[in-house]
């Protein structure tokens, strides 16, 4: 619920203020700031509550970053890439939440967003690239379409692994303590909430897309065969090690602990990740049982400021060697970007900040950029 209340109002205080949202900075050089480690915080553009930024493959010139309010804007560029403002319903912690590029979209011009629409529901969604720099806002194609009545925890994580599959997060349906059901929505494999979601997007007969025949609950009766783990609250952004394959999950905790949750490359499949039984390591429901569940590998405390953690990525950057093989990531709260060697690593404050810390993202050359809902965007450098 923390996340809840603050981005809601985040989003009120930022609706009537922001950029044009072309990426200039209002015309301003670009702004750093600097960590005792020499890693700096470029600014590279502002936006209207930007909340990711993604790059297509090979593509080593662009930077595209998501505004939550329904459109995609390539920095530097005054017109959107992709406006469906008309579609997206965007208060409390709703909007457009997700960007991803396959591997083959220089050829196929096809790409995925995730938002949410005018009646709640959480939608991944297909488009077509019309010229190099605008899509076709007229050729969606919906994969799925997940009924959700609550306003938050809407999940929106979407990227394509080491295996070309597309991997889509999936929050456990809002509200708090997730009371959904017997076991809550996290616990449950007959629905997609509270879930990590595999799936090849082409579409399979009159299905809209492939469910992958090795997913781990494919087989099981009444399960859902999209689902790759579960017992999640809210992952709010997970990342493939561009290196190794590992998967580190940011999900967000309910009054108490903030967690990052990582597997090792291939182990993530059928992975339990412990909501609704465990908040962080925390007992939160007694009386429950959540089976085989892992352990996140950070705990993070609302004691020390945090209220909602912002999964990260693994930095890969060349050019950012001081750092290499650091897990980074950061909360909306507390702001402070912290790294840690995973899995066993002890974090610490890198000394840089972000105010209203909405989003990592990670473009095509390993780039990894730090996001405020505030506006600006900032890409991490080595001075």
């Amino acid at each position: 619920m923390r996340r809840l209340a603050t981005l809601a109002a985040a989003a009120a205080l930022l609706a009537g203020c922001g950029d044009s949202g072309n990426g200039n900075g209002g015309g301003e050089p670009p702004r750093a700031t600097t960590a005792p480690s020499g890693v700096a915080l470029r600014e590279i553009g502002t936006f209207e509550a930007p909340l990711f930024v993604a790059s297509p493959p090979d593509d080593n010139t662009r930077v595209f970053v998501v505004e939550k309010g329904g459109t995609i804007r390539i920095v530097g560029r005054d017109e959107p890439f992709l406006d469906i403002s008309d579609k997206v319903s965007s208060s409390s912690e709703q909007g457009l939440l997700g960007l991803a590029f396959p591997p083959d979209y220089g050829a196929s011009g096809l790409f995925y967003v995730y938002y949410t629409d005018q009646d709640g529901a959480n939608t991944l969604a297909e488009y077509k690239r019309a010229d190099e720099d605008t899509a076709d806002p007229d050729s969606e194609r919906v994969l799925i379409s997940q009924e959700d009545s609550e306003p938050n925890h809407n999940g929106g994580m979407i990227t394509f692994g080491p295996d070309d599959l597309l991997y889509v997060g999936m929050g456990d349906g809002g509200g708090g303590g997730d009371q959904h059901g017997e076991r809550g929505n996290g616990q449950a494999l007959d629905t997609l909430l509270g879930k990590i979601l595999r799936i090849d997007p082409a579409p399979n007969g009159s299905n809209p897309y492939t469910i992958p025949s090795d997913n781990p609950f494919v087989d099981r009766e009444g399960a859902r065969g999209e689902i790759y783990s579960y017992g999640l609250r809210n992952p709010w952004r997970f990342s493939f090690d561009r290196q190794t394959g590992d998967l580190t999950i940011g999900d967000v905790g309910q009054n108490a602990v903030e967690e990052i949750d990582w597997v090792a490359a291939g182990e993530g499949a059928g992975a339990n990740f412990g909501w609704r039984v465990f908040e962080g390591s925390d007992r939160y429901t007694e009386g429950e049982e959540a089976e085989g569940a892992i352990e996140p590998v950070i705990d993070e405390s609302h004691a020390d400021g945090n209220c909602s953690i912002t999964g990260g990525y693994v930095i890969r950057d060349p050019a950012l060697r001081s750092w290499s093989g650091d897990y980074v990531y950061g909360d909306l709260c507390r702001g402070t970007l912290r790294r840690a060697e995973l899995p066993d690593g002890e974090p610490q404050d890198t000394g840089l900040e972000v105010e209203q810390l909405s989003s990592f993202g990670e473009d095509s050359q390993g780039r990894v950029y730090a996001i405020s809902l505030n506006g600006p965007v900032y890409r991490l450098e080595e001075r």
